[in-house]
C-alpha cells in the first residue's frame, strides 16, 4: 500500500529564518510560521494561532534566508519528518518540524523590491537531507 506524506500552509514567519550550515556543508534554514484560524461560539469570535517549524534545506534554505524576513506571508508545500533525541536528563524528546520542498513568496518585500518574489523548490535536495 502506498502512503502519502504531504503538508500544505501559508501563513506568517514569526521571525527572520535562521540559516546555519551543518558539518557536511549542507545549509539549511529554519523559520517558525504562524497560521491562523478563527471561529464563533456562543457569540464570540475565537482566534487560534498554530506555530509550525519549517527547515529549508541547500538552495531553498540559502534562498529563504536571503529573500524572508520577520511577518512575510509565505506558502510552504512540504513533509513532515519528527527527530528524536535525549535531553540532558537523559529524557526522549520529539519534534515533528516541516521538511519544506517549495516556498512561495506571496507579497512584496517591505521596501518594495521584487527579489525573490515567486517560487522557490527544493527540486530533490529536501529528499536528501541528512535525518
Amino acid at each position: 500500500m502506498a502512503s502519502l506524506n504531504k503538508v500544505m500552509i501559508i501563513g506568517r514567519l514569526g521571525g527572520d529564518p535562521q540559516l546555519v550550515y551543518m558539518p557536511n556543508g549542507a545549509p539549511v534554514a529554519t523559520m517558525n510560521i504562524a497560521t491562523d484560524e478563527s471561529y464563533q461560539k456562543d457569540g464570540q469570535k475565537i482566534e487560534l494561532v498554530e506555530w509550525h517549524r519549517v527547515q529549508a534545506w541547500n538552495k531553498l534554505g540559502e534562498l529563504c534566508a536571503k529573500y524572508l524576513n520577520k511577518g512575510r506571508l509565505i506558502y510552504v508545500e512540504g513533509k513532515l519528518r519528527t527527530r528524536k533525541w535525549k535531553d540532558k536528563q537523559g529524557r526522549d524528546r520529539y519534534s515533528t518540524e516541516i521538511v519544506a520542498q517549495k516556498v512561495q513568496f506571496l507579497e512584496k518585500r517591505k521596501d518594495n523590491q521584487n527579489a525573490g518574489m515567486g517560487d522557490a523548490d527544493s527540486g530533490s535536495d529536501a529528499d536528501d537531507a541528512p535525518f
